[in-house]
């Protein structure tokens, strides 16, 4: 039995990004991100119920300042009581778990999509790997979040941070390549 291409993305295989059902789901994200973007601040409930139905979960109590974009929603869990402030993006071509009480600043960027380094092989095929963010982080504005990390709870991302490498628990992590400045006094 052969694997969909969608498994395939979701396991961080090599895919056909142009397989008809990738390319459905993504249109069908894209669809609801429009929809959420074009809300205005008095449609509160409008936006919970796209939220509900864009996220693999946490859309029920998300703050959600748009626009936002991902690639397909429903890869993204989030825990309770998260907070995206304005011009968010999310490629979720895998898994990105994030815990309770993380606080994403402006503009911030969080990568599950990779591509060959062989270009003949990146016109027709990319893959991924999954993203894991611990319980009340901080993400200054502007952070990137590249594929196949994970970041320690407690933790806090520098404005501007372009994160490369694994974060632990409880520290202040800064710069391009995001380095650990200092550990966090509880």
């Amino acid at each position: 039995m052969t694997q969909t291409e969608y498994k395939k993305m979701l396991a961080g295989q090599l895919y056909n990004p142009f397989d008809a059902e990738l390319v459905h789901a993504r249109e069908l994200a894209r669809n609801l991100c429009q929809r959420l973007n074009a809300t205005r601040e008095d449609q509160q409930k409008k936006r919970r119920n796209i939220l509900q139905k864009l996220f693999g979960s946490g859309g029920k109590d998300v703050w959600m300042q748009p626009p936002f974009f991902c690639d397909y929603g429903s890869n993204i869990y989030l825990g309770q009581k998260c907070f995206f402030n304005f011009n968010c993006v999310v490629l979720d071509v895998c898994k990105v778990t994030v815990g309770d009480h993380v606080m994403f600043g402006p503009a911030v960027q969080i990568y599950t999509a990779t591509h060959p380094l062989d270009a003949d092989m990146r016109r027709t095929q990319e893959y991924g790997k999954p993203v894991s963010i611990g319980s009340n982080v901080w993400f200054g504005g502007g952070a990137i979040i590249c594929p196949g990390l994970t970041i320690g709870s407690r933790s806090v991302i520098g404005a501007g941070s372009v994160v490369t490498r694994d974060i632990p628990d409880g520290v202040f992590a800064a710069g391009n390549p995001c380095r650990v400045v200092k550990h966090i006094e509880t």
